[in-house]
């Protein structure tokens, strides 16, 4: 009666028109990256769909008058096979708080919900095991945070941190470990490593995919082209993630951040967590700093490097940062660093 094949979106014209009148008539944004999508199909009608993004499945939707026909978890299956065929072995997910039960009878974990998203796991490593990470690295009492992608670590970045490290006993400085930036996780997490190394009362820690990552917060990567709406639902339950569940695991009372001129999203993600935090969890929006006039911001310091400017490095980058991307340079040579960068930095 019903059958399940692979959706070509962007192959077949059909196929896109049918999935995109579905998720609309859900309430689901069609404008998603996707990977891969499925479709259960009664004759030639498309009666349900879903679809994953690296490991995380989205756009979920199934036709009203077929809820009933268990559709959804046949979906689900369908997808998981897939992914643990791409040695896939951790999943998360994105859906509405009233399709709880369906997806814990699944074998999805709730991390956090908020009153329109609800963000679920299911595999290895878990959230449980992101915290007990945290709890190892727990130094003492009361504590503020900060959470940066530092792409690269800029005199901005620093001048955030030793503000917090003056008003705090104690600072942990969260690094995100998504790999979707010009530079590294490895190399960026080195760079704060070194731009903080004077500071005795900072901690640096990675965010796992729990802080500003594809699945809590994947607009935040697509600052380009994302929408107002949908930006604020993610920065939400990022923020509600953290206030709820990070914050306590390290007794982190405050939180910094550094106010945003040029990028609509990270303004959206400020107003939000102000909104979120409320009076148990303080959020203290610092100005950018500039230095001889210019704002510092790690925008402008890859432009500089593609434009090998060397003097505006010099001013924008701390001697730290400066020195590591020669390093870096020196012993991986210059054509492999420039071609995995595209960026070039004088010898």
């Amino acid at each position: 009666m019903y059958r399940i094949k692979r959706l070509w979106l962007e192959k077949d014209p059909k196929a896109y028109k049918d999935w995109s009148l579905l998720l609309r008539e859900s309430k689901i944004d069609v404008n998603e990256k996707l990977d891969y999508s499925a479709g259960i199909y009664q004759g030639d009608r498309l009666i349900a769909t879903g679809s994953y993004q690296r490991n995380i499945l989205k756009c979920l939707s199934v036709a009203e008058e077929f809820q009933s026909e268990n559709l959804l978890t046949q979906l689900v299956i369908h997808l998981l096979e897939r992914l643990r065929e791409e040695n896939q072995t951790h999943y998360f997910l994105y859906t509405k708080p009233s399709n709880q039960a369906i997806f814990q009878s699944l074998g999805f974990h709730e991390i956090v919900k908020t009153d329109q998203i609800l963000f679920m796991e299911q595999g290895l490593p878990t959230f449980e095991d992101y915290l007990e990470y945290l709890s190892r690295k727990k130094k003492g009492g009361s504590a503020s945070g900060i959470v940066m992608n530092a792409n690269p670590f800029t005199k901005g970045h620093q001048y955030l941190v030793e503000r917090a490290a003056q008003e705090s006993p104690l600072v942990y400085v969260f690094v995100l470990s998504e790999d979707r930036s010009e530079f590294s996780t490895n190399d960026r997490l080195e760079m704060v490593k070194r731009g903080v190394a004077h500071l005795k009362n900072v901690e640096v820690l990675l965010t796992g995919d729990y802080l500003i990552s594809s699945a809590t917060f994947p607009t935040y990567f697509l600052k380009d082209r994302t929408e107002a709406k949908k930006a604020s639902q993610q920065a939400e339950l990022d923020a509600l993630l953290f206030k709820e569940k990070i914050a306590p695991a390290l007794a982190i009372q405050r939180r910094f951040v550094g106010d945003e001129p040029y990028s609509e999203v990270t303004e959206i993600y400020n107003e939000t967590m102000q909104k979120i935090f409320g009076e148990e969890l303080t959020l203290s929006i610092l100005p950018r700093i500039a230095v001889e006039g210019e704002i510092v911001s790690a925008t402008k310091v890859r432009a500089a490097y593609q434009q090998n400017n060397q003097e505006l490095l010099s001013r924008l980058l701390p001697a730290t940062t400066y020195d590591y991307l020669k390093e870096q340079i020196q012993s991986r040579g210059e054509e492999e660093w420039k071609s995995s960068k595209k960026l070039s930095l004088g010898q």
